[in-house]
């Protein structure tokens, strides 16, 4: 009896004692990481891999922004912000408010659909539904189909079947059906990340199901919601052969008479159509710096919303 006291106390001893030397991978120094992975030559392989990878890329992004700083940021003048745009001034300020309007309008259209199919897809629709495995195989499907495809429906649906003509409005539907299938994928992918615990407890306290998706679920999944906005907003500012063939190239700012029915070039559109003639190379990088200047003043501003969402939810 007392030799088998003995041997658990030992045990004991020596479990305490290798748990006091395990050292988190974020608490190691150096040489004691280093040593970590050498002891298994995969592992280091696939770790320089992996750093390689993540340099090699974050110097591509460097070298694009920094050439586009460089190229752009000395042909910057007060012409390029005229109200009206000539062969002169090559202004861009037409294109700067047709492209707040384009995304503020598709974002609009795209983004109420695309979170109720989400939320009918996760919450209402039974598990394991077909109807619901073809409608997400169909929405990744449509992901990955070129933007020109999507340039000629609008162009046979809303310019020429409804009568649109080459307009900001046929442009926006456009681009809303083409970001739709990102906002529906990521929304329901937040949404399958909150944990179902969320509703029970929701339930148990005599919630009933709409109160417990638009309370509970919907802030809870925000932040990933957002992610899936700003994915939308970096592919409506960037797009150029859909809006060509729906919203025309026409550098004018929208009339009151004719609204949202008369046509009109985004930032994109403005920076091809200037370095596609070859004779104004110089605004067209100018205009690259803004274009690039948007598209992160509103990812900021996506992200900071998202942020407010998640210290709410905390």
């Amino acid at each position: 009896m007392a030799d088998t006291t003995s041997l658990e106390f030992e045990t004991a001893n020596a479990e305490e004692t290798s748990a006091e030397h395990i050292v988190g991978i974020n608490q190691q120094t150096p040489k004691q990481w280093l040593k970590q992975y050498l002891r298994k030559p995969s592992s280091f392989i696939l770790l320089i891999l992996l750093v390689g990878a993540a340099i090699i890329t974050l110097l591509a992004l460097l070298f694009i922004i920094v050439y586009i700083l460089v190229k752009g940021v000395p042909n910057l003048s007060w012409s390029l912000f005229e109200w009206t745009y000539n062969s002169e001034n090559s202004s861009m300020m037409p294109a700067i408010i047709n492209t707040l309007i384009m995304t503020a309008l598709s974002l609009v259209i795209s983004v109420p659909f695309g979170i109720g199919a989400a939320v009918y897809l996760v919450e209402y629709a039974k598990r394991g539904n077909k109807i619901v495995n073809i409608v997400r195989i169909t929405a990744e499907t449509l992901t990955g189909i070129p933007s020109i495809v999507y340039g000629l429906f609008g162009m046979l649906f809303f310019v020429t079947a409804l009568k649109w003509r080459l307009s900001i409005l046929a442009g926006a539907f456009t681009l809303a059906i083409m970001v739709l299938p990102v906002i529906m994928r990521t929304t329901e992918e937040a949404l399958m990340a909150v944990p179902d615990s969320y509703r029970e407890g929701s339930f148990g306290l005599g919630a009933g199901k709409f109160r417990t998706v638009f309370k509970i679920i919907l802030p809870s999944a925000m932040p990933g919601i957002l992610s899936g906005v700003i994915l939308a907003i970096g592919r409506i500012v960037g797009e150029t052969a859909a809006l060509m063939y729906t919203a025309g190239t026409v550098a004018s700012i929208p009339n009151i008479k004719q609204g949202l029915l008369s046509s009109g070039r985004t930032l994109a559109v403005h920076m091809y159509v200037l370095s596609s003639e070859g004779l104004y190379m110089e605004p067209a990088y100018a205009t690259a710096v803004i274009l690039l200047l948007v598209v992160l003043c509103m990812n900021l501003c996506s992200t900071a919303i998202a942020k407010k969402f998640s210290k709410a939810d905390k």
